[in-house]
């Protein structure tokens, strides 16, 4: 990133603010749970969650990332605050603790490939004084968009040349009314999955979701799940598609995080749509081999030994790989003498 940054940049790379939980992960476990039984997972992991799980990706790639939000004073909070900030380098200045408020906690149970979550909390108290309007300058902003609600700052940040990248949540209500998504008109990319692309398009083939949504925002991206992802570019006509790369999955928690991750990495590098695809689609892929939604994201190092790996045996198609090597021209040299902190089982333990 260092290279495309200039002078006049602003100091934060990534802006974004949401809803940090703790995340308890059961992983191995071989069916779902059955009511009145007890049932054992082979794995588990606790790590912060929410919005942190694009917050430690965009961080681990390299951004100077910025995050808004609140923090309980609890054990819990504590230790989100810490992983956050002293570990993953996260400047945390626009968030605030909130003294008596607990933290909200996800129970994510993993199996079959995908997984079931169970979440409790309560939404934080106001703060005394209100969170200004707009947010520090930051070359880009990441928001998960509610339908039917706006949300002011993104419209002040877009104005002070922030570039929005938008996610969007189920549709509770379901309305699946575009017009319910009025702050896309601040927006540079939106990336929805299939489903929820076709269903707000009316459509029932998600490429042909994504460029009727490239007619409401200028850079329509559709997560195809193990198909890959596809993209369209409402300015220029350019369409993309790039397959899923193939890989064990241990928990999909967070996947979805890490995909945007790497698209706002490549998007801020100026790579050419197609690559910035195949990144966002790969980072998402080492993620799963992991424990948890934040403590998985890869590093650079990560997707190093990945490509290197690939170039060695023969275990990918050898077309969807060729669709990598660009990485060749991108991967740094240096290692990292420590590796990644990963998701672990408790968090009591004490540094001595």
């Amino acid at each position: 990133m260092a290279e495309v940054r200039s002078d006049r940049d602003p100091a934060t790379d990534v802006y974004l603010t949401g809803t940090v939980f703790l995340d308890i992960i059961f992983t191995g476990l071989d069916s779902a749970p059955v009511r009145g039984t007890e049932s054992w997972a082979r794995g588990m992991g606790s790590s912060p969650g929410g919005v942190a799980n694009m917050a430690t990706a965009l961080s681990r790639l390299g951004l100077r990332t910025s995050l808004a939000a609140a923090f309980g004073d609890d054990m819990y909070g504590e230790y989100c605050w810490d992983a956050l900030s002293r570990g993953e380098g996260i400047d945390l200045a626009p968030s605030r603790t909130v003294p008596g408020w607990h933290s909200p906690v996800t129970v994510s149970m993993a199996y079959e490939g995908e997984r079931t979550m169970v979440s409790h909390g309560h939404e934080a108290p106001p703060p005394e004084e209100p969170a200004p309007l707009c947010p520090p300058p930051a070359r880009a902003c990441v928001s998960l968009l509610e339908p039917g609600k706006r949300e002011e700052w993104l419209g002040h940040a877009a104005r002070r040349g922030s570039r929005i990248f938008a996610d969007v949540g189920w549709d509770d209500s379901g309305r699946w009314d575009p017009d319910d998504l009025a702050d896309l008109e601040h927006c540079e990319a939106f990336l929805p999955n299939a489903e929820e692309a076709m269903r707000y398009t009316r459509t029932d083939c998600p490429r042909a979701a994504a460029r009727a949504l490239a007619d409401k925002v200028p850079l329509a991206v559709v997560t195809l799940g193990s198909e890959g992802a596809y993209a369209a570019d409402g300015r220029t006509g350019e369409t993309a598609e790039v397959p899923a790369i193939a890989v064990e999955a241990l928990d999909p928690t967070g996947a979805g995080d890490v995909f945007v991750a790497g698209f706002v990495t490549g998007t801020l590098a100026d790579w050419p749509l197609a690559d910035r695809l195949a990144f966002a689609g790969l980072t998402a892929a080492l993620s799963v081999q992991e424990f948890g939604g934040s403590l998985s994201a890869p590093g650079w190092v990560e997707i190093a030994a990945w490509w290197q790996h690939v170039k060695s045996y023969d275990d990918q198609d050898p077309a969807a790989l060729r669709r990598y090597a660009f990485l060749d021209g991108i991967l740094p040299a240096a290692a990292r003498p420590w590796p990644l902190v990963r998701a672990v089982p408790t968090i009591g333990f004490r540094r001595q």
